[in-house]
């Protein structure tokens, strides 16, 4: 469609001007002296600056011209007794626990707890938190499928705490998974077993990449065969599409990334004709609520799922008070680290290896 003017016809047109470069907190921490970061906080954070430092740097910023992004400028603070909690599955019995945990720590405060489900979907993930992030005072996300660029803007948003989950610059709350899965290969090859097979989770897990990294690392560093397969969902079902594809393999041992699978392997094998763990031992992960009640129970590496919660929202708090957060006497790590401890409960789904003649034959042939 053509455009039309009511100006004069024989107007000159007025050549547009140069587009000057946009300034950048570069360009006003340098003038002002100071670090990127201190813009940034100074802008994002302001309660994390002293005001001193704060009336310098806006006043440079003012005198530059510089002005922050509408669209990556935090939210409004708001009068909040609201705090939310993201978690990928929340019929996953690993976040029951954990729920718990968070919830006493929160209504301890006078906070209300705010469980948002997103059903291991990123995208649900956001769209839960263009719609809280107003309306909390902080925000922790338990086992996150986000990119790390999406919680870096979720965190200059709102105060936010990850769980199971770590990285550089956003407050973490994780357990041990490389010294749980170092006690995991140790008490396997202390069995006999010297091929140890990993069935993986979900790619976007941190938790599952750290996992695996660390199998590795204690496989090698003990002279251990292992492999992995997957990625395969964190669920029974999972577990039992992991089982037919661990039938053709030469492994005696199988660590799964979580305890669903674990359960979901441990059937699925028995189905196909193994026992456990004489033909094939399983071994799990996170001690969920209801891992000993399988036949035969799980044996798994616990991590501490109810004060994973309870220390979440304890960093969070203090986050939001300005102040350095309680430490248990037992998690490790700095302001923006918690490392909390996990252990190994061996049960009864691993023990030496004592293969029947069926299924060697069943392996042999690539299983049913």
């Amino acid at each position: 469609m053509a455009k039309t003017s009511s100006g004069p016809p024989d107007e000159p047109e007025v050549p547009a001007e140069p587009t000057a470069r946009r300034l950048t907190i570069y360009d006003v921490a340098a003038a002002a002296g100071v670090a990127p970061s201190t813009v940034s906080r100074t802008f994002s954070r302001p309660g994390r600056v002293s005001a001193e430092s704060a009336a310098h740097i806006r006043r440079v910023a003012a005198e530059l011209g510089y002005r922050t992004d509408p669209l990556t400028r935090p939210a409004p603070a708001v009068e909040s007794s609201l705090i939310a909690i993201v978690v990928a599955d929340v019929t996953n019995p690993y976040f029951f626990d954990l729920l718990r945990g968070a919830e006493e720590q929160a209504s301890e405060a006078d906070y209300t707890l705010l469980v948002a489900d997103v059903q291991e979907s990123a995208q649900a993930e956001k769209r839960v938190l263009d719609r809280t992030l107003p309306m909390v005072a902080g925000i922790v996300l338990a086992t996150s499928r986000l990119s790390d660029s999406a919680i870096r803007m979720a965190a200059r948003q709102r105060p936010t705490v990850l769980l199971n989950r770590s990285m550089s610059d956003v407050t973490s709350v994780t357990s041990d998974n490389a010294g749980g899965m170092a006690r995991a290969v140790d008490h396997l090859a202390q069995l006999g077993h010297t091929s140890i097979t990993y069935a993986g989770g979900p790619e976007a897990s941190w938790a599952n990449g750290i996992r695996w990294h660390a199998l590795r690392g204690a496989t090698q560093e003990r002279g251990l065969r292992t492999r992995r397969i997957g990625p395969f969902e964190p669920t029974q079902a999972g577990g039992l599409a992991a089982a037919n594809e661990l039938a053709s393999s030469q492994a005696t041992s199988v660590i799964a990334y979580n305890d669903l699978m674990a359960i979901g392997l441990l059937r699925g094998l028995q189905s196909l004709g193994a026992r456990i763990p004489e033909d094939v031992s399983v071994l799990g992960f996170d001690n969920i609520f209801g891992s000993d009640f399988c036949t035969p129970p799980l044996t798994t590496v616990a991590a501490p799922l109810r004060q994973l919660g309870a220390v979440a929202i304890d960093t969070l708090l203090a986050d939001l008070r300005g102040a350095a957060p309680r430490r248990p006497s037992d998690a490790s790590g700095g302001l923006k680290t918690a490392l909390l401890p996990t252990q190994l409960i061996v049960r009864e789904s691993t023990g030496t290896v004592r293969p029947t003649r069926r299924w060697a034959s069943m392996r042999r042939a690539g299983g049913r």
